[in-house]
């Protein structure tokens, strides 16, 4: 679309000015610096000009918002029906195979007890049958090689095989819904945390302490990546989980870590990871409404920032958050007993 032309470099300077005041700030100011805008109409045209851009564009965000609600409605009542569908197959599925567990079996339910005196009591038996019947089973032939085949018995095991698959199947699903939601709709590896939307996503890879960015080396395309240092092993190296768009992706160094921000071929697809192979989480659980990191609740938010910071740590070979905390309340127990001799003790 001709509005996302210039969405890779309002990207990059909307992550320069770190907010959004500071954005606005800084187009105002390019305004009054490079333009005649305040100069060349009086200062109700202006103000009524940036208005009329702000109501056109909140009238857009609006009517997005309603097409996203009644669609997401509309996917909840499928799911729904889905859902209900599912559970009636499931529930006939038990039924059948409850009722050919309680249908009586033949002969092998019935028992010979011996009596008191030794003897066999046959009262208790079903009447013999004919003769002739009896006597059918005992003459067996041999099929000759034109004999048609035995046709197959249709309740043998194997329909309890498949009840018991769709039995383990149904735990299994069960089991994986208890997993919560991905962080921000993304992941963490040894060497990244990441997040996405529909559209884009966002890589944070921790340097070493002390790169710059003349030192690092970095190559994305449509469908690989590469971020490393110049001269050593890459720390990330490739390929996209799916396609990206080169011209709309670009990448920033920021307080000691890499941020890629990839712009997604297809923008109607949630990715499980960034590069094949590396861990996926489940796309089926993600939550569209949290998706920026600016925008994850207070929580969901702390909780990402946090992994980020031990990467970053890890990195450069310091201590973790938790250990960091660990080590602090040993320093203040030390300091609130210093009666006590600590050169011995052994900490883990």
């Amino acid at each position: 679309m001709a509005e996302e032309r210039f969405d890779g470099l309002f990207l990059n300077v909307a992550q320069q000015s770190q907010g959004i005041e500071p954005l606005l700030d800084n187009l105002f100011s390019f305004l009054r610096r490079k333009t005649d805008f305040y100069g060349g109409a009086a200062p109700e045209v202006i103000e009524e000009t940036v208005m009329s851009v702000i109501r056109k564009h909140a009238a857009i965000h609006e009517k997005a918002e309603l097409e996203k609600k009644v669609k997401r409605e509309k996917e909840e009542r499928l799911k729904k029906q889905k859902l209900e569908k599912k559970q009636k197959a499931e529930e006939a599925t038990k039924a059948k195979a409850l009722a050919e567990k309680k249908a009586p079996k033949a002969q092998e339910d019935d028992v010979l007890e011996m009596t008191e005196d030794g003897t066999f009591d046959t009262a208790s038996l079903p009447p013999a049958p004919a003769a002739a019947a009896v006597a059918a089973p005992a003459v067996v032939s041999k099929p000759s090689a034109d004999a048609a085949p035995m046709p197959m018995d249709t309740d043998s095991p194997v329909e309890f095989a498949e009840t018991d698959e769709e039995r383990e199947r149904k735990i299994r699903e069960e089991e994986e819904d208890k997993t919560p939601p991905p962080l921000g709709n993304g992941g963490s590896t040894d060497s990244y945390v990441w997040i996405q939307q529909l559209a884009d996503l966002t890589v944070n890879i921790p340097m070493p302490e002390g790169i710059k960015t003349k030192m690092l080396d970095i190559k994305i395309t449509n469908t690989k990546l590469k971020v490393g240092v110049k001269g050593e092993v890459p720390i990330v190296d490739g390929e996209f989980y799916n396609r990206v768009i080169v011209d709309d992706s670009f990448w920033t160094l920021e307080d000691g870590e890499v941020v890629l921000s990839l712009q997604k071929d297809n923008k109607m697809e949630w990715w499980k990871s960034v590069i094949k192979g590396h861990p996926e989480i489940n796309t089926q659980k993600v939550q569209p409404e949290n998706s920026k990191l600016s925008d994850l609740d207070g929580e969901t938010r702390s909780t990402v920032e946090k992994m980020m910071y031990d990467q970053r740590q890890k990195a450069a070979g310091k201590p973790s958050s938790d250990e960091e905390k660990k080590e602090e309340m040993l320093k203040k127990f030390m300091k609130a007993h210093p009666e006590m001799d600590f050169s011995k003790a052994k900490f883990t």
